[in-house]
């Protein structure tokens, strides 16, 4: 679709880093794709940031750096030294990502630092609404999207985010983390711990919570219907969650890798005809 010779340095990281919002980023407008791959490039960071650290606290200090780096912007001061911090700095001082909103992503990412997991299942519902909620309602209002639509839009990129952690619970495992909620893990017998020492046993826990997610996800998709081809970008996310939860609950195994052909055609489709 588009050559990787005309790609910027923040959307080569994009596509690298995230290709799945990279390739929902293509149906925004030429003129706000820049700031949205910058938004996608600020997300990646913070989500790496528990990943890279080798303690919570050092989490927590790469989040710190990423809050004063949005504030720099916010105050009219010159952007940190960083591929990413420059561009998300031209972004907001350019008044296409709003400051709160990315503050709010780096507060919502805190919760990946708390040794002890996400003990219950609203914990964990506020994690995905806040985390890739939070994108999809950054998004949304960058791509201009009615103020009485961001609601559906955090629903939607809540329910990518499920699938996300769902679909990652062996990658997570591999870390030495488990962001399963500990209360649904003990109604099957299970513990964080279990969890990380054997990733397979938690099978039944993923396709409940695939299963669960379904029906509200599909029943959102009314209300996303007024975007417009406009602000569509920021709702093709749920055409991935959709699919992935589909498998998921049907016991599917996560799969690894690039997307399948039929997944990209699916966001493309729906960027297409505007319709998620």
């Amino acid at each position: 679709m588009v050559a990787a010779s005309e790609l910027s340095a923040v959307a080569a990281f994009a596509r690298r880093h995230d290709p799945d919002r990279f390739l929902c980023a293509l149906f925004a407008p030429a003129e706000r794709r820049e700031a949205l791959f910058a938004l996608i490039a600020y997300n990646h960071e913070l989500a790496r940031a528990r990943e890279a650290a080798k303690t919570p606290l050092i989490a927590l200090m790469r989040l710190q750096w990423w809050r004063e780096a949005v504030e720099h912007a916010a105050e009219g001061r010159p952007p940190r030294r960083h591929e990413v911090a420059a561009p998300l700095h031209a972004a907001i001082t350019a008044g296409m990502l709003d400051a709160a909103d990315l503050l709010a992503l780096a507060d919502a990412r805190e919760a990946e630092a708390e040794e002890a997991g996400m003990p219950t299942r609203e914990a964990f519902a506020a994690y995905l609404r806040g985390t890739a909620g939070g994108f999809a309602v950054a998004a949304g209002r960058l791509l201009g999207a009615p103020p009485a639509l961001l609601p559906a839009l955090q629903q939607a990129g809540a329910a990518y985010g499920l699938a996300g952690v769902l679909r990652s619970v062996a990658a997570l495992a591999g870390q030495g983390r488990c962001l399963l909620p500990q209360d649904v893990l003990a109604e099957a017998g299970l513990t964080a711990e279990t969890v990380v020492q054997a990733p397979d046993s938690a099978r039944p826990v993923v396709v409940a919570l695939a299963s669960a997610a379904e029906t509200p996800l599909a029943q959102g998709r009314a209300a996303l219907r007024p975007l417009g081809r406009q602000a569509i970008a920021a709702a093709l996310p749920a055409v991935l969650a959709r699919r992935d939860l589909r498998r998921l609950a049907r016991g599917a195994a996560a799969a690894a890798g690039p997307r399948s052909l039929g997944d990209r055609l699916a966001v493309m489709l729906a960027g297409i005809t505007g319709r998620v």
